[in-house]
């Protein structure tokens, strides 16, 4: 961190000037809200719904055989993030996340970039999900509905709703609806094992591009192309350490909530890739809305797999609202983005930082493009997955004797590797979607810019995440 970054750290806003009472009371989260099952089980909602719809596309993109390889290197690659993570959010417990890290780590402009990035993930994810959300419920019949607008936005209404009540009964409502859908995967893993038929794995003709054949019917860039897609069944697990400030014990049960949830994701990830793809072939469940029912082609058991993989999509639907509120909540809280975004209602729930990215996402699912969406959302994510790991490894070489609760097994090396994977994904989201990746870039840059003009001049210093920052400045100047 450089001299000029410590004096912009620390320059405030008029009207929330250092330390001032009455700015941070109108900023409170609910305190001690959660333990460490519940952000295990916060950190398989913000995912289950991939499980149900999404990946799929990246057999359209690399067959079985490329989507398998991609899945293998990215699972890797979320387990030795998570391990990052848990480092660091039992260092700076807050309900930054990622962007506490990054900027105790990189300065305002990498916190900023972070949280930005992070941002643009969390809040397009639902669009993405309320779309296979209306695909789910309109092949259910349910209501007579025919046209998905009218799912998204009671989808939107009623969940955010529901977090605007407080984050104890939303993180108990999304806990059981989370443990229905992880029933659901039990439920399908049954029924198909018995269609499981090895020849459906490979059932997309091989093209002529190089190295393909039946197990790489797209050859060696269709696993590069199938990432973004292996991406779905991990996506946003990195969200658990934004519960921090409202978690019991955060040092402690942070970390133990986000490591328990990517063992739950690795499991179930494989018995849904495998098991669908063998059930349903590769060719029919790669243009599917709702893969897993497909697999099953009628009967029973595909019906309750279909309203339960209902469950599992408002599921991350409903936990990632949760996030893109709390980043939001604590950018605003610093200064990074407008103030009035953090302020809470009486049940201690950020109000616009709820409102405000829902109606985004939901003029963004009015596109029906969930395959597009995800796209966004995972360019999103893996720019996030960069800076948070260069985060540990700056860290790490910088502040050694910074105390960690909890320290990531094979240190830099964990992380390195999470960062050189995670920069392979951000190239490839512009192989498989130029324009959504595009989009997203545009969007970050215009951040950015705000913040270059704006908002840096305008750093809330008695906020938490700035107070980590001003103390760890503190703490090297006297060294």
């Amino acid at each position: 961190m450089t001299v000029d970054d410590r004096s912009e750290a620390t320059r405030t806003s008029a009207t929330a000037p250092p330390g001032d009472a009455a700015y941070l009371e109108q900023r409170q989260l609910k305190k001690g809200s959660a333990g460490w099952l519940l952000l295990a089980g916060l950190g398989v909602s913000y995912v289950v719904s991939g499980d149900y719809s999404g990946w799929n596309f990246g057999l359209a993109e690399g067959g079985f055989g490329g989507l398998a390889i991609a899945v293998v290197v990215i699972a890797a690659m979320y387990t030795a993030l998570v391990l990052g993570m848990a480092e660091l959010s039992s260092a700076l417990p807050a309900a930054g996340g990622g962007y506490t890290f990054a900027r105790r780590a990189l300065g305002p402009w990498g916190g900023f970039a972070t949280g930005t990035a992070i941002l643009i993930e969390y809040a397009v994810a639902p669009a993405a999900i309320a779309t296979f959300i209306g695909a789910y419920v309109e092949s259910l019949g349910l209501f007579g509905i025919t046209d998905g607008w009218w799912v998204y936005l009671a989808a939107y209404v009623v969940f955010i709703g529901v977090h605007l009540a407080g984050v104890g009964e939303a993180l108990k409502v999304m806990f059981v609806i989370t443990a229905v859908a992880l029933v659901g995967l039990v439920v399908f893993a049954v029924a198909a094992a018995g269609q499981f038929d090895p020849a459906n794995l490979t059932d997309i003709a091989p093209t002529d591009a190089a190295g393909a054949s039946e197990l790489l019917p797209f050859g060696y860039l269709g696993i590069w192309s199938a990432i973004p897609f292996a991406i779905w069944f991990f996506l946003a697990v990195e969200g658990v350490p934004l519960a921090a400030e409202e978690t019991a014990d955060p040092a402690r049960n942070v970390p133990r909530g986000i490591i328990a949830a990517i063992g739950v994701l690795v499991v179930s990830c494989v018995v849904v890739l495998v098991l669908t793809t063998g059930a349903g072939g590769a060719a029919s469940v790669s243009e599917s809305g709702n893969p897993l029912v497909e697999a099953l082609g009628g009967g029973t058991a595909a019906t309750v797999v279909n309203y339960i993989g209902l469950a599992g999509l408002v599921a991350s639907f409903f936990s990632i609202i949760y996030a893109y509120s709390r980043q939001l909540f604590a950018l605003s809280r610093a200064g990074y983005l407008p103030t009035r975004l953090s302020v809470t209602n009486a049940r201690k729930a950020p109000t616009l930082a709820l409102v405000v990215p829902g109606v985004i996402g939901f003029a963004l699912s009015l596109t029906g493009q969930g395959d597009l969406l995800l796209n966004m959302a995972v360019f999103g994510a893996a720019l996030s997955y960069v800076l948070m790991m260069v985060s540990h490894v700056v860290l790490r070489v910088r502040e050694p004797s910074m105390p960690r609760p909890y320290r990531t097994p094979g240190g830099v090396m964990t992380t390195g590797f999470a960062l050189v994977v995670a920069a392979v994904a951000v190239v490839a989201t512009f192989l498989v979607d130029t324009v959504a990746a595009l989009s997203c870039l545009v969007v970050f840059a215009a951040f950015m810019a705000y913040f270059g003009l704006h908002s840096r001049h305008h750093l809330v210093a008695g906020s938490p995440d700035e107070e980590f920052a001003a103390l760890a400045a503190a703490d090297e100047e006297v060294r």
